[in-house]
């Protein structure tokens, strides 16, 4: 009778484990103890995932993973009818009011501005990460990493749009150190980053002659900068919503009216930009809400958003699918909170921040996180 000691490393290695699904690694890792070792030291799944989308979103406060298949999505009807959608247990603690990604680690900003969690969705591993004095409703957040791969948090402090300085938190070191600046450029507090080849970029505004101009800005975490800004499609103000990375290898930007560029070329210095696809809808993106990220070989663009009100007053979070073909599929994932309470009492202006809908294409992680928490063992029921 043949047994998993028998069977020869390569096989297991190459073949199997490669194989597996990120959302049974849980059980692959309670089979025995080479296995468990394994996993900490290789990624598993990885012929699974090309196959495959795995992101994470954000409803009514709690993080979720996500996942489905779009090969073959224009003959199949499994993702409108099925989509994977589920809480992430290790982290139902907690109440979560953004979400961002770089190099398998995620950023979870609390809501309320009490604290910072960097998690590793492959490890199972979390990290608290405590402010220097306090954080601030307005702060924006970015994770990056620098040229020798150290991993740091920018928080970019300020008003309602206006940048005043920003702090670096290093992993390495456990500490933050701050910058006070004066651009001439702003950051709007509803804007995300996004983190590519370890760098974030921001949609920014500049103001030449009277006139706001949207631009594309750069923090390089090796110099801990904020390099001189870059040009988007066409600068619009107000025009565009979200950021998004293909591959962590080009940038994409969608704009409202249901319009996507991807790079041709990008590093922090240099930009140049083509077309990726448009739609007539007939209806926006709206402005903080929108996320989204791009498959190439499918030719498809999937845009989370949230739909109008409808007659009982509620609304639902979606997933439209668009082809270079104007092809159009359009996906309801689920029921977003009551948003229409303000997020705090007095505060109404503050109800669109809070939206619960985040994407992010994510990429399995080795990146050990100092464990904090006295269950060291825990991991999620996906991982």
């Amino acid at each position: 009778m043949t047994t998993k000691s028998d069977l020869p490393g390569d096989l297991v290695e190459e073949e199997i484990l490669s194989r597996v699904p990120f959302t049974s690694l849980r059980s692959v890792r309670s089979t025995c103890r080479k296995w468990n070792a394994l996993s900490k030291n290789r990624i598993f799944g990885k012929a699974a995932a090309r196959n495959q989308f795995l992101g994470f979103m954000m409803m009514n406060y709690k993080v979720c993973s996500i996942q489905f298949d779009l090969q073959g999505i224009r003959n199949r009807v499994d993702f409108v009818n099925n989509p994977s959608v589920k809480q992430v247990s290790i982290l139902d603690h907690i109440e979560v009011s953004q979400v961002l990604h770089c190099d398998g680690l995620l950023l979870c900003v609390i809501k309320n501005n009490t604290g910072l969690l960097v998690w590793n969705p492959y490890l199972g591993q979390t990290r608290w990460i405590q402010p220097r004095q306090c954080f601030d409703m307005f702060d924006r957040y970015a994770i990056g990493y620098d040229n020798n791969r150290n991993h740091k948090i920018l928080r970019i402090f300020g008003e309602h749009q206006t940048v005043l300085g920003y702090e670096i938190y290093d992993f390495s070191s456990s500490s933050w150190k701050v910058s006070y600046v004066t651009p001439d450029w702003s950051i709007r507090f509803y804007q995300r980053g996004v983190s590519l080849k370890g760098n974030t970029y921001f949609v920014g505004q500049t103001v030449n002659e009277n006139m706001e101009a949207d631009i594309l800005l750069c923090f390089d975490f090796t110099t801990e900068r904020f390099v001189p800004p870059l040009p988007l499609p066409y600068p619009c103000d107000d025009e565009t919503v979200s950021l998004s990375c293909v591959r962590d290898e080009q940038l994409a930007v969608l704009y409202l009216r249901w319009e996507v560029w991807v790079t041709n070329k990008i590093d922090p210095y240099a930009v140049s930009w083509t077309k990726f696809l448009r739609h007539h809808l007939g209806f926006s993106v709206h402005i903080y809400d929108g996320s989204f990220f791009i498959d190439e070989e499918e030719n498809v663009a999937v845009v989370f958003d949230l739909d109008d009100f409808k007659g009982d007053r509620r609304r639902y979070q979606t997933a439209h699918i668009l082809g270079q073909d104007r092809y159009l599929k359009s996906v309801n994932i689920g029921e977003a909170q009551d948003l229409d309470k303000p997020y705090e009492p007095g505060s109404p202006t503050l109800r669109r921040l809070f939206r619960p809908l985040v994407s992010s294409s994510y990429v399995p992680s080795l990146v050990q996180l100092q464990i904090n928490q006295p269950d060291k063992e825990k991991e999620s029921d996906h991982y």
